[in-house]
């Protein structure tokens, strides 16, 4: 990997985005630093060192790298922009329209991607007025000392100051993620969530090598990250290869076809959304009992029962993470788009008829890889859960959600890199 990017800092175009990649991401870390105005520095400073976040506001936070328990001008993230592109790509299923937009090429597209912009921006708005009202009534970090308030001016104006500037930085950082996207090197929404995720890992580290584990749990939590790591290249890169063949035809005076390709289909083809989609959903009633009083029954029990160490909690995680693999893979590929597509042009599958038996085919393969992909991610997000419990620890900084994007990511520029490295070879070489 090192020399990938050794090499592609010695060619002057891949230098000039990775440059303007870095030039990003330092951005967006500085964005992280800045307070809200309203905010006091000092008093956000006390109240970290006597709170522990719930599940929901830790997914944020780690997200933000963060930037929302400092409740910073970027205190949202990139995770309004990651729902509402999420949403969007949900509609296609309810909203006809959005399915002709999809297929309408370039123009569809952006059109899709405006009401994405939107969304981001309403999203950024509800985030940012619920947060800014739980650091006003004390329930975001409810052990705060009473002589140091998070907002030391508690006016109306003060808050709408402080929800249009988190909704202004939503804004911001969108552009920054589209502008990594556009003229840098990788996913600029994924990049961003690594650069969050890696700016907590010194922390993270000594939390491990300096925390009460012992020297033999300290071992175990290492080796542990290390095999989850190596499982997680290992299944991201495995793919089942469907060979093509295109029949040849004539168009005008020119032989088309006759070529054998093939289409590749991921094990894991839903990615990390399925684990954040079943952490965000099971962080929910933590949240609102938040909001309760902590007397009432109905706020001991969710207190009881879902938390990471009860098997009430695991048990309906899994089942989350099983739905949403099979669901969210449904709504990304389409058998029946990519049967259809394969006749037009005047492929098939060997041994398959063109149409609708290919789309079964299709279709069938889908399911099976997804039920393995399904039960990978279960497993991979459910080992620092059991490593709790097993090792009795009181916390595991690097989790399977935290690994998998930060794996997922690397794999995925490396690759970009190495694809620009070996366009710019086949340039010179013909040259």
């Amino acid at each position: 990997m090192l020399g990938v990017f050794a090499q592609a800092f010695r060619t002057p175009d891949l230098r000039r985005k990775l440059l303007f990649t870095l030039f990003i991401m330092m951005l967006y870390r500085l964005g992280s630093h800045i307070p809200t105005p309203g905010i006091s520095s000092e008093n956000v400073t006390a109240c970290l060192a006597n709170n522990d976040e719930s599940s929901l506001i830790e997914l944020v936070n780690m997200f933000s790298g963060g930037a929302l328990m400092r409740l910073s001008v970027f205190a949202l993230g990139i995770m309004p922009y990651i729902t509402a592109s999420i949403i969007i790509q949900l509609l296609r299923v309810v909203i006809p329209r959005f399915e002709d937009l999809h297929k309408e090429g370039q123009a569809g597209q952006a059109k899709m991607t405006q009401y994405t912009r939107y969304l981001t921006i309403a999203l950024g708005l509800l985030q940012s007025t619920t947060y800014v009202a739980m650091a006003r009534a004390g329930t975001l970090m409810p052990n705060c000392p009473a002589d140091k308030p998070l907002l030391p001016n508690d006016t109306i104006p003060n808050f709408l100051i402080m929800v249009i500037v988190m909704t202004a930085g939503t804004g911001l950082i969108m552009w920054l993620a589209e502008l990594i996207t556009e003229r840098g090197i990788g996913n600029g929404m994924s990049l961003l969530i690594f650069t969050g995720i890696l700016a907590g890992m010194p922390s993270h580290v000594w939390s491990i090598a300096g925390g009460n584990s012992g020297v033999r749990n300290t071992i175990l939590l290492i080796a542990l990250i290390l095999i989850v790591t190596l499982a997680i290249v290992f299944v991201e890169q495995a793919q089942r290869r469907i060979p093509v063949q295109y029949a040849k035809r004539m168009v005008g005076r020119r032989m088309y076809g006759g070529s054998t390709t093939y289409i590749p289909m991921k094990i894991n083809m839903s990615g990390v959304i399925p684990v954040i989609f079943a952490a965000s959903l099971l962080a929910m009633p933590t949240m609102i009992a938040g909001f309760g009083k902590s007397d009432a029954a109905w706020v001991q029990w969710i207190s009881a029962n879902f938390r990471q160490t009860s098997w009430i909690y695991l048990l309906i995680y899994a089942l989350l993470v099983l739905f949403f693999a099979f669901f969210y893979t449904a709504i990304t590929f389409n058998p029946d788009e990519t049967a259809e597509n394969m006749k037009k042009y005047g492929g098939f599958v060997p041994g398959k008829r063109a149409g609708r038996p290919t789309a079964e085919y299709l279709r069938y393969v889908s399911n099976r890889i997804t039920t393995a992909g399904a039960i990978y991610l279960v497993i991979i997000a459910m080992i620092p859960m059991l490593a709790l419990i097993a090792l009795h620890v009181q916390n595991l900084p690097f989790g399977g959600t935290t690994l998998l994007i930060m794996v997922g990511v690397g794999l995925q520029t490396v690759m970009q890199i190495n694809a620009q490295l070996q366009q710019h070879h086949y340039e010179g070489f013909l040259s």
